[in-house]
Formats: structure tokens, sequence, C-alpha cells
């Protein structure tokens, strides 16, 4: 008899017990943006040997995004670079490269930002209340409000995208200001899931392994990944999502619409631009 919990998994698995090494059902989303800074945008450190300078090199290519897309065979764009703040890029960033284009509209945007405005620089969380539903303009100048920004401006552009925001793993062990800003950045995204439709929690912090001393040696190169801790990284998205979509099918069955007039055949759903 067939086994259709031998296709898509079993009903009561967690989001990284099984890593589809075709993509699993990423695989439906043909168009992701991924959204964030450095770790984001496959960044290596190096030295250089004559001056000693340290050198930090965005190489996309290794990128956990670029990863995801030969992995699923979808097309992924790498609206990242390393620094990158949700402040910076709400505000000149993401109009400069020209990442709010509606020609560049995404199936998926994955947010991967905080750690530069709340672990390097210590700015305000904030609160959704930061968040003017009816005018993003009106946010307040906190993380909360700029982030909220960025969601609303992609959802400005594809109302129906999927947005997928990524919290911080276990990596802050004995820093109480990391620790709190990593706790309040994890509270923050539980919210803005709540807040936003189609938006949901990929929770590196409950499920991803400790970041420690070990978990380093292994895969970075100084602050940053290497490229198996990059590829490694891919591994655990595509697994989430997967997750994420084979627990909550209905929610996913139109993303092939995406962009298009429609309703469906029995008129209960309709997609209008």
């Amino acid at each position: 008899m067939f086994n259709l919990e031998s296709f898509i998994g079993k009903i009561n698995d967690e989001p990284l017990d099984s890593y589809p090494a075709d993509g699993g059902f990423v695989g439906i989303l043909r168009t992701i943006a991924c959204v964030g800074d450095s770790l984001s945008s496959g960044e290596f450190e190096a030295v250089n040997t004559i001056t000693g300078e340290r050198l930090y090199m965005d190489r996309f290519d290794y990128s956990w995004g670029q990863y995801i897309a030969r992995m699923a065979g979808c097309t992924v764009y790498n609206f990242s670079c390393g620094g990158m703040t949700a402040k910076v890029y709400n505000e000149s960033f993401g109009n400069k490269m020209g990442y709010f284009r509606p020609e560049l509209a995404a199936n998926a945007y994955i947010l991967a930002l905080g750690v530069n405005d709340l672990m390097n620089r210590g700015w305000p969380t904030g609160t959704t209340a930061d968040i003017c539903l009816d005018d993003w303009r009106k946010n307040a100048d906190t993380f909360a409000g700029h982030y909220g920004a960025i969601i609303q401006r992609y959802k400005k552009i594809r109302p129906e995208a999927k947005f997928f925001l990524v919290n911080f793993p276990r990596a802050q062990q004995g820093n109480p200001d990391r620790l709190r800003a990593a706790a309040e950045h994890d509270a923050l995204l539980r919210e803005l899931c709540a807040l936003f439709s189609n938006t949901y929690l990929i929770d590196l912090r409950t499920y991803a392994p400790d970041y420690d001393e070990e978990f380093r040696k292994k895969f970075y190169l100084g602050g940053h990944m290497s490229p198996a801790g990059y590829l490694l990284t891919a591994r655990m998205m595509v697994s989430y999502i997967d997750h994420i979509i084979r627990h909550n099918f209905e929610d996913f069955r139109t993303v092939g619409l995406h962009g298009i007039e429609y309703e469906t055949i029995d008129g209960s759903e309709k997609n209008i631009l």
C-alpha cells in the first residue's frame, strides 16, 4: 500500500529531523529573496600576509541562499551585504540597490537581520507598537520599526508572498547584553509572525545546534562561517522551510499563482492585484 508519510515526512517530526537533498517542497518557491547581512552573503574573513590587515569578502556563490538555489532548483536573490542593518536596508540600501523593484518580486523572502543592529551596535529593539500598519513611513526609528517596514514594503510589491523570519541560534552564552538582545529579537519575531499574514518563524534558537567552541572549530573562519558552515546553514534552512510547507500545505497551494489575477474553481479564494 502506498505510504504518503514516506514521501512527505512524518506528521509529528521536528523541523530539523530530516534533510531533503533535493530541496524537498522548498522547490515550489520558484523565487526566494534573502534579506540579510554578512552571514547571508557568504562572507569570508582572511588576513593580508603583508599588511596584517583583516579582509572581509562577500562571496555570494558560497552563501546559504545560493546553496539553497542549487539544492532546490529555484532562483535565489542575495538582497544582502556585510555589515547590513535593518535601518540602513530600509532607509537607503534597498532603494540604492533596486531591491524593491516590482520585477524582482519573489514567492518568498527570508529575513536574517538583527546581529548588527542589536548585537554590534546596541540599537533599541522596539516592539510591534513601533509599526504603523497603514503607512510604513510612519514606523518608529527602532529595529522593530525598520524590520517591520521591510516586510511591509515587500508585501506591497507581492501581497501573497511568504515570509520566513530567522532568529539567532544559541551562541551568546556568558554575555548578558547579547543574551538579552537575542531574547528580545526572538520575542519580536514571534510577535511579527502573529502580526503579519503568511509569515513564519525559522526557529534556530530552539532547534539548531549550539554554536559553541566545538561547532566553530568545524564551521567558522574567524567571526564568520567557512564554506562548510554556509552549506550546513543552507541544509538547516531547507529542512526547516520544507517542514513548514509540509505542515501547512493549504497555505502554499497557490504559490504558482503569485502575481496573477485569479479566482479558484470553487470561488472561495481570490487573488486580485
